[in-house]
């Protein structure tokens, strides 16, 4: 039986980083994502570099509410919550691709391993799983629209996709550990 749930959570996490390529390494992913045009790009690229070099990567709240002035902009808006790194990678990267297909992995079989104790029926882990991916995705991603106020339609693309993965290697896992063969029907003596 433990062979069978690291198999599937092999298996289901092998799907769970087919389905964020799917996402987000084809054209698909400019339904989430917003574009800036080329000149407005560069001349936020040349504002980060200038004022958060010295600070160096990190996520930054734009304009930070931390000070009196800060929340008087802030309340004004325009506002940011910025995912910066002040050092620049290729766009697609191989070390991030690979470190993906073993974080999907691991979480596959983390996955399989919490179906395995909670339950030994096929049609609880069905139902365990797809709960356990509509909790995460709605507090992980859809909060952050909620708390901090990030697009809708981006946290929603996001939670779109991650629920699909996690019930998917969900399924996959279940399945396999369901540890029944498909049989054939029996034939019911007819000739034809």
């Amino acid at each position: 039986m433990m062979m069978r749930t690291i198999l599937g959570g092999l298996l289901g996490g092998f799907a769970m980083y087919i389905i964020g390529f799917l996402f987000w390494g084809t054209p698909l992913s400019a339904i989430a994502l917003s574009r800036a045009d080329a000149q407005a790009s560069a001349n936020l690229q040349a504002a980060m570099a200038q004022a958060l070099t010295r600070s160096g990567t990190g996520v930054y709240v734009i304009p930070d509410p931390a000070t009196a002035q800060g929340t008087i902009l802030y309340g004004k808006g325009p506002v940011a919550m910025l995912f910066y790194n002040n050092s620049g990678f290729p766009v697609a990267d191989g070390a991030s691709l690979i470190g993906g297909l073993l974080l999907a992995l691991v979480t596959g079989v983390l996955l399989a391993l919490a179906l395995r104790f909670v339950t030994s029926d096929f049609n609880a882990r069905v139902r365990v799983s797809l709960l356990f991916a509509l909790a995460a995705v709605l507090w992980l991603h859809v909060g952050q629209a909620v708390f901090n106020h990030a697009p809708w339609g981006y946290s929603l693309y996001l939670g779109l996709s991650d629920f699909i993965s996690l019930a998917v290697a969900g399924l996959i896992a279940a399945k396999l550990m369901d540890g029944r063969s498909i049989k054939p029907a029996a034939p019911d003596g007819t000739m034809h």
